[in-house]
This record gives C-alpha cells, structure tokens and sequence, in this order.
C-alpha cells in the first residue's frame, strides 16, 4: 500500500468560461510535484466536488491519476450522500487507478450509526480501493463516534479517517479505539500541529493548494517530531491558513492561486468570488509566507 501520509493537498478544481480548465490542472499537478507535496486529493469538496457533473468527477479523477502517474498517492474524492452513487464514483475511481478513496458521510439525511455501518460496508465489499473515512459534523451533521469508527477500522480496506471534528482529543481516543496504525489526517490546517502531537499522520490540507512546499516541509517537521521547526513554520502559515477561510475555502484558494499565476479564481455557483476585503487578508498572509 502507498504510504499515506504528510501533506497532501485536497486539490482545487480549475475552471474557464464554465468548463474544467484542463491546461491549468496540469500545470497544478506539476506544480505540487515539484513543490513536494507527499499526495494529492482530487475532487474533494475543496475542489468543488458538489457543482462538477459525474461525468466531469470520473474524468477529473482519471486525469489526475494520469499526470501523476505514480509519483505520489491520489485520493479520490467519491462521497455522496447516496450509497449507490458513492458506490458508483468508487468503482470509477478504482477503474481510473487511484490510490484509494475519500468518502465523507452521507450529508443531510442523518443517518444513524447503523445506517453510517451499512453505507460504508457496502462500499468497502464491492471495491478493493483502501477507504479514508471523511468525518466533518458540522458540515454534514452527523458524527462517526469513535466505537462506530473503531468497528469500522476492523475491516480490511477502512484505513483512516480525515477529521474535521475539532476535538483534538478524538485523535488519541480514535488511536486507542483504532490502533496505531489507523490513519489520522486533520482536516483543519491550523491545528495540525497539536493533531500530529496526539498521533495524527498529516493533513488533507487547503492550505497547502497555496504554499504547498511550505506545508510539506511542516508536515516533514512536525511528523519527525522537531517541535521547534515545525512551530517557526506554523508561525509563518498561520496568516495564511487564517485567511483561506473567511470564505469558502475553494474561492479563497483559487484567488491566491491567481496571484501566483497557476488558474483562474473562477468558481461555479453558488460559490462566487472572494469579497475585496478578504483579498486583502489573503495578500498580507501570502506575504507573511514569502509567497509573493
């Protein structure tokens, strides 16, 4: 199995006059191989995943697979609130040969915990991809406890989980519930320093869209356990990591990859364009990075 871990950017997904910006892609692909960035995500929600047709999901992935061509990991983003389309976009994504699959709860139906075992059970018996559950309460209400998450983690192909919780403490209950060799990826930038502390093993990060060797070499600091390298770069990402998220954090991020030259800052509604004002917060923080 690849080696799941570091800082991996949960990739944004360009757009031109509507339609996917293949061009700017590629050049993001390269960007973040050369930058260091350890895997990538494609198609998660940082990439717009809920406003892209299956057709454009299925062929982003396959894409991005394509220009990795196995130099690092790719994740596939292949969550849906409904089991057959996650099941659906699994397979596709298995077909298209990514590394394995993130799957976020199934939003706005609320499902009990039995149903959240059902759901991933049948995802995990009709693939062979390694699964990395997606777990964000607040985005989709409901919450993978740990016993659910713990029961899960028995089965041979759930490998970790991507959490967005914001209870620091999750991590060392999950470790205790789970193992240790469960994956633990933080979901927000700015506590993955305290995350990895607890056992975490790297962030499925935004902010590493934007300064992805930065987060790389903070990631490499704080997984090997050099506290103090790793708080300089916390110091220096913060701003950024801050500002990324004053808005939806896939505006934000395309706005500061245009200051950089790498896409277009379009995003497909209901997502509009970051207001002047947090502009201005993502240009301080780019410069407090050295981005610009």
């Amino acid at each position: 199995m690849p080696d799941f871990r570091g800082s991996i950017p949960a990739l944004v997904t360009p757009f031109r006059d509507g339609r996917v910006d293949i061009g700017a892609l590629e050049r993001l692909v390269e960007w973040h191989l050369e930058e260091g960035s350890h895997g990538l995500v494609a198609v998660g929600t940082t990439g717009e995943s809920p406003t892209v047709s299956k057709d454009e999901h299925k062929d982003l992935i396959r894409r991005v697979v394509d220009l990795v061509n196995g130099r690092v990991p790719v994740i596939a983003g292949t969550g849906s609130n409904a089991t057959a389309q996650s099941l659906d976009m699994l397979q596709a994504a298995e077909a298209a040969g990514a590394d394995a699959a993130l799957v976020v709860t199934p939003y706005y139906n609320k499902p009990n915990q039995a149903g959240l075992l059902a759901h991933y059970r049948i995802l995990h018996d009709n693939s062979a991809l390694p699964i990395i559950l997606y777990n964000i309460p607040g985005r989709c209400v409901i919450d993978i406890v740990p016993e659910t998450m713990a029961e899960m983690a028995r089965w041979p192909r759930i490998i970790g989980v991507k959490d967005a919780t914001g209870q620091m403490e999750r991590v060392s209950r999950q470790r205790a519930l789970c193992g240790r060799d469960f994956l633990q990826f933080c979901a927000e930038d700015a506590a993955a320093l305290g995350f990895n502390a607890h056992g975490g093993t790297g962030c499925i990060s935004v902010t590493a869209n934007v300064a992805p060797r930065l987060c790389a070499a903070f990631q490499e600091a704080s997984l090997a356990e050099n506290l103090e390298l790793a708080r300089d770069y916390q110091d220096k990402l913060l701003p950024l990591h801050t500002a990324l998220f004053l808005e939806p954090p896939a505006a934000c991020t395309k706005y500061a990859l245009s200051r950089l030259g790498l896409c277009l800052e379009e995003v497909r509604l209901p997502l509009t364009p970051v207001t002047a004002e947090t502009r201005q917060a993502i240009d301080r923080a780019m410069e407090t990075a050295g981005l610009v």
